[in-house]
């Protein structure tokens, strides 16, 4: 076992503790305080990100519900190291942008297209001459509505007449100036929200700022809730008829796959879907590499994630490589033992909250045993490499239906992708019931 192994189940659990994030939660208001600032939250604006869409429309009612200071900024998209499938990303962002819209009455339709280049190059320069005359809020959701129309022969709104123009030098120096912030305070892609040390993507993380906001006192005086309260749909989920299968593609390195695991098969559970194990390797085993930052902030959303979800994370043990190929080869031997769920389970709750090292003998017998399995079967059953097709297979499916990531889902004809989408989970079951 080497030293990284042994320690670092310590540091990550006092890095990812909830404690730990409360303790810079405080120290960034007691800096504020001292400093005199306001509630300043910062927002960076993608242009032809439909997400970014999707926030712009809800900022007006947000900051309706706060006393605080908004600071936009337009940015670029995320660079190629994090973004590894780009066309895959675009395409699929659409598709889900509209599927979240239509969950939560928001206007975004998918046309098949992104919107040419001219037409973001207009909405670039009227953004950033909003933002500076202050007029950012006023003019965002009109020209995203302009941008994403299926007319594109449609006029800007005649709202944009009234900006002072700003010239291409000014934008080009704008764009460089906020990326180089957003990659200075640790982030790489549009939507995002940022206060004090956090940050918060699109209206899915929406709940997060606001919940801090509302420990902090900064509501305004009637601001009841939350404008978009985290729903699995977990608890509206009953027995239907006939459901038909969830494909279930998920990967051990996945932090996310790891709390959505328990959540998924709970759903399978009370709606009588039966929950297939897509696994597929990590990004970086099928040499998709992920960059630092988007890994620092995939874990400390995910502990984020977790805790509201009430699912122990982050006494972590990193099984790439070694570890996730002995998990893989162990599913097909637990499956036929009718125990791959408590398996993946097992697994995931030892590597992602326990900080068990499941590349040694004694953390996967661990792993095994507790899953109901026995160790002396589990020991022949690492010596087969049949899962390597499974995966592979696995892979080209995932990659098939226009997704690279996970962990997501397939209903029928419906996939989708990410921990926070089992409501679009159940509705494909239910449509397809």
């Amino acid at each position: 076992m080497s030293l990284k192994t042994l320690l670092m189940p310590v540091v990550t659990q006092h890095r990812f503790a909830r404690g730990t994030l409360l303790a810079k939660r405080a120290k960034a208001e007691k800096a504020r305080l001292a400093s005199g600032r306001p509630h300043q939250v910062y927002y960076f604006h993608q242009v032809d990100d439909p997400y970014s869409h999707l926030l712009a429309q809800a900022l007006p009612r947000f900051l309706a519900r706060y006393n605080i200071e908004l600071k936009p900024h337009v940015v670029s998209p995320p660079p190629d190291s994090a973004a590894p499938e780009r066309e895959k990303l675009v395409v699929y962002s659409r598709v889900d942008a509209a599927l979240l819209a239509q969950h939560h009455g928001l206007n975004f339709n998918d046309h098949g297209q992104q919107p040419g280049q001219v037409r973001c190059a207009q909405a670039t320069h009227a953004l950033v001459a909003a933002i500076e005359c202050g007029q950012f809020l006023e003019h965002a959701s009109l020209l995203g509505n302009w941008l994403w129309a299926e007319d594109e022969m449609q006029v800007p709104p005649e709202e944009l007449n009234a900006l002072k123009p700003v010239s291409s030098a000014d934008v080009k120096t704008h764009i460089a100036q906020t990326d180089t912030l957003r990659e200075k305070l640790g982030h790489y892609l549009g939507g995002m929200l940022y206060y004090e040390g956090e940050w918060y993507w699109g209206i899915d993380r929406l709940y997060h700022l606001e919940q801090r906001l509302q420990e902090l006192g900064a509501q305004r005086e009637g601001t009841i809730g939350l404008l978009f309260p985290s729903d699995d749909g977990l608890l509206k989920a009953k027995p239907l008829d006939n459901p038909p299968d969830i494909e279930f593609f998920f990967s051990f390195r996945s932090p996310y796959s790891a709390i959505v695991a328990p959540r998924i098969f709970e759903l399978g559970q009370r709606t009588g879907a039966k929950v297939n194990l897509r696994f597929v390797l990590p990004m970086v085993m099928r040499g998709l590499p992920v960059p630092k930052v988007k890994r620092e902030y995939i874990v400390h959303d995910t502990a984020r994630e977790a805790y509201a979800r009430g699912i122990s994370f982050g006494r972590l043990n990193d099984p790439v490589g070694k570890p996730t190929e002995r998990g893989l080869a162990l599913i097909p031997f637990a499956e036929q033992h009718s125990k791959g769920q408590e398996f993946v389970l097992s697994y995931m709750q030892g590597v992602w909250a326990e900080g068990i090292d499941a590349g040694s003998d004694k953390g996967l017998r661990k792993i095994v045993e507790r899953a109901g399995l026995r160790w002396e079967g589990a020991q022949v059953a690492l010596l087969h490499e049949a899962w390597r097709e499974r995966a592979a297979a696995n892979r080209e499916e995932l990659f098939a239906a226009g997704l690279w990531g996970v962990p997501s889902f397939k209903v029928g004809n419906t996939m989708v992708w990410g921990q926070d989408r089992l409501w679009a989970v159940l509705s494909a079951l239910k449509a397809n019931t």
